[in-house]
């Protein structure tokens, strides 16, 4: 196994599906990382300091303070999940652990479904399905029902692709790509993992619902749902009283943000 230099990373996260990919990443590639827990419910993200770091005012975000190859120091910033990922597997999984060697077949394909788990917005569809499921304070069914239904259809998209790996998978498979978890499992895992919040079942779907039992399974993969604090929304979902008491908590932080977002921008 290739030896990696020694890592002065910080991780500027929080408890959400987008900061689970980053830790999520690190971990699998056993990179030493130093965690900054942004508390969104204080709206830290939206501050001076942190909008140097992402001038977008949203986690995860990294700084990169390892030095370079022949001793230099330097100081790099990467924000957006999707960069990030490939910046740690570009510079710290030689033997691509997490990702293929440049250039194949492979790589592009990594790079295509990164990709569409943003253009597609996987993220976006569940997040809004998660404020009209959870967060609204009138609920407006037309809201819920239309973000609901293009999740599922993107899980579909999932599944499809699932099954026909799955023809060609081995033992440990089907991935996304190829024959191992890559980074464009882990990116939207990190969403489809929250789908009961969503109020979406995913027991109808075989493949995605066998893909996620693997990859919750995997040590490294529980680390980085713990990361910057545990992660407790499925324990939470069993019993009625635990399922209110954490959506109030998330939805008082969810409608102060919106509030102050639409002081500043309104």
């Amino acid at each position: 196994m290739a030896s990696l230099p020694k890592t002065n990373i910080i991780l500027y996260t929080s408890g959400t599906p987008n900061g689970q990919k980053a830790s999520i990443t690190l971990e699998e590639l056993g990179i030493h990382y130093e965690v900054k827990n942004i508390e969104i419910s204080k709206n830290v993200q939206k501050e001076d300091w942190f909008l140097r770091i992402n001038p977008n005012g949203r986690i995860p975000a990294i700084v990169d303070k390892t030095p370079t190859s022949d001793g230099k120091t330097r100081e790099k910033r990467i924000f957006e999940s999707g960069a990030l990922m490939l910046y740690l597997c570009q510079r710290y999984d030689p033997e691509n652990r997490l990702n293929y060697s440049y250039d194949t077949d492979e790589y592009w394909e990594v790079v295509e479904w990164l990709v569409w788990m943003q253009s597609a917005k996987i993220n976006d569809q569940q997040g809004q399905a998660n404020h009209f499921y959870r967060y609204a304070p009138e609920k407006i069914e037309y809201g819920i029902k239309r973000y609901q239904t293009e999740t599922r259809r993107l899980y579909q998209v999932l599944e499809d692709r699932l099954a026909e790996q799955a023809e060609t998978a081995g033992k440990e498979g089907p991935w996304i790509v190829g024959d191992r978890m890559t980074i464009a499992d882990i990116a939207n895992f990190a969403w489809v993992n929250w789908a009961e919040w969503a109020g979406i079942d995913v027991e109808p779907f075989k493949y995605l619902n066998q893909w996620l039992d693997r990859i919750n399974e995997r040590p490294a993969v529980k680390r980085g749902l713990d990361v910057p604090e545990p992660f407790v929304m499925k324990e939470k979902l069993k019993s009625k009283e635990g399922e209110e008491e954490y959506a109030k908590h998330h939805s008082q932080w969810v409608m102060k943000g919106q509030e102050a977002d639409q002081k500043k921008h309104g």
